[in-house]
């Protein structure tokens, strides 16, 4: 006899959980069947090649809709309205009337009146793009003046009458005045020759119309200028496409012998700074020797008078080909520190003086000669309180190492014995006094490295103190 459970697998029925029967077995467990998947009704998309997955989850979210339906906003939204698109908010005020009227344009001179819409409350006003309407005021000349001041050769007095009843006719729109020019009545001229004329008078009348004490602001024309500039144009546009080619190979070789150039300079850099390193190890070894080979090698360099004094700044000659802006000239080297820049831009400052002036060709040369004796004098206060903070030190230990004795003072010159009696056993023992750069001398080490020694030509303070102590 069939059971229920029978029943149920005939007419594939399934109980309440799910499950056959009353055994509770799955059906699926014992077929070894599989379920159907339904197939969903809204689309899937894969993801582009060549699309990264953190830009691709940016665009499409399984758990929301794909970004064909929600979209990312092109422009911010409102917090509190999310991505909802907001209603268009009418009110219910009247909408102002227009009227079809007519208007005048001032520009024009023959009266023509035209119609346009227009709101009915601006009725009666004027037109408005009125405002643009600019024109050049050609100044105008009696008789007298043209006889004293304006009279040329060259130029009549209808010829230029005429240019000037032109320039007001089509306001300085110089290519159509020179259309329109009479060539044949009076001489044929160019549009340099015209312009020339035109501001040569405004300038004169300028200057004569000006109030006594006042120099007025007057435009000078330079037409040979101007005629060289469009010869020069002319010549450019008129090029052979050989002669472009050959243009453009000598700017490739040029590239090229600049780029061999700074390979040079750098190479030259590097055995600089090898001297220079070479020359500084010798100077560290020098230093070791003998007090008495150091007094020596100081007086011979006295005598010959080879000190190094600090010169300033070095700015780098520009002698490369092409085209370069003057204000490069300007450019401080890199070798000047942070401290110099600052200290000269102070300066300046205090001075009055623009930072970045005009770049002409004088005020080039003038301002790096100005910021080259700054620099010089920034040098030599440094050297100069570095001197004087050696001296200080050395009297204050000569004051504790010896207390109630007179301390050392320094001449600026070499006298013999002291007359005035001041210190008597000095000059038992020492009967010539020593200059200041005797005992302390500031000494730079090079024009390439802007660092300086302070020497102390006594070997060291510790020497200095022990004679001291023989006083």
């Amino acid at each position: 006899m069939a059971t229920t459970s029978d029943v149920r697998d005939i007419l594939e029925l399934s109980g309440p959980s799910g499950q056959e029967g009353e055994g509770g077995t799955p059906r699926e467990n014992i077929m070894k069947t599989k379920k159907v998947k339904k197939l969903s009704d809204t689309p899937t998309f894969k993801r582009p090649e060549g699309m990264h997955r953190e830009v691709y989850a940016l665009l499409f979210s399984d758990n929301n809709s794909t970004y064909f339906r929600d979209a990312p906003p092109i422009i911010p939204s409102a917090s509190n309205q999310g991505y909802r698109t907001l209603k268009a908010k009418l009110g219910r005020s009247k909408v102002r009337p227009w009227k079809f009227m007519p208007f005048t344009n001032p520009a024009r001179k023959d009266g023509a009146i035209f119609n346009h819409w227009r709101r009915v409350a601006d009725e009666g006003k004027d037109y408005p793009f009125a405002r643009f309407n600019k024109s050049v005021q050609a100044p105008i000349y009696s008789e007298q003046e043209y006889q004293l001041h304006l009279h040329e050769e060259g130029w009549t007095r209808p010829e230029t009458d005429h240019l000037f009843g032109l320039c007001r006719k089509f306001d300085l729109r110089w290519f159509v005045i020179h259309d329109r020019y009479d060539h044949d009545q009076f001489k044929k001229r160019s549009i340099e020759d015209l312009k020339e004329r035109y501001y040569n008078i405004c300038s004169k009348l300028t200057k004569i119309r000006a109030p006594p004490g006042q120099e007025p602001k007057v435009y000078v024309f330079d037409a040979d200028h101007e005629r060289r500039r469009k010869e020069q144009l002319e010549r450019l546009f008129n090029r052979t496409p050989e002669q472009v080619k050959e243009e453009e190979y000598l700017n490739q070789e040029l590239k090229k012998i600049e780029m061999r150039k700074k390979e040079r300079e750098k190479k030259t850099q590097d055995l600089q700074k090898l001297i220079t390193a070479a020359d500084s190890s010798d100077a560290r070894r020098s230093e070791r020797k003998s007090t008495k080979k150091k007094l020596l090698t100081k007086e011979k360099r006295e005598s010959s008078g080879s000190v190094d004094i600090p010169t300033g700044i070095k700015f780098p000659d520009f002698k490369q080909a092409g085209v370069s802006l003057r204000s490069q000239r300007m450019k401080l080297p890199s070798s000047v520190g942070q401290k110099k820049v600052k200290a000269i831009e102070q300066l300046l400052e205090e001075l009055g003086i623009d930072l970045y002036p005009m770049p002409t060709e004088e005020i080039c040369r003038e301002f790096n000669e100005l910021r080259s004796d700054m620099v010089f004098l920034y040098d030599l206060k440094l050297a100069y309180a570095n001197c004087e903070f050696e001296l200080q030190t050395l009297r204050h230990r000569f004051e504790a190492l010896a207390p109630g004795k007179m301390p050392l003072t320094v001449l600026p010159t070499t006298v013999g014995p002291s007359t005035s009696g001041a210190a008597p056993a000095e000059s038992e023992e020492s009967p010539t006094r020593k200059k200041a750069s005797d005992i302390i001398d500031v000494v730079s080490t090079g024009p390439s490295t802007p660092q300086r020694k302070r020497r102390v030509s006594a070997a060291d303070p510790g020497s200095a103190i022990k004679k001291t102590k023989k006083l």
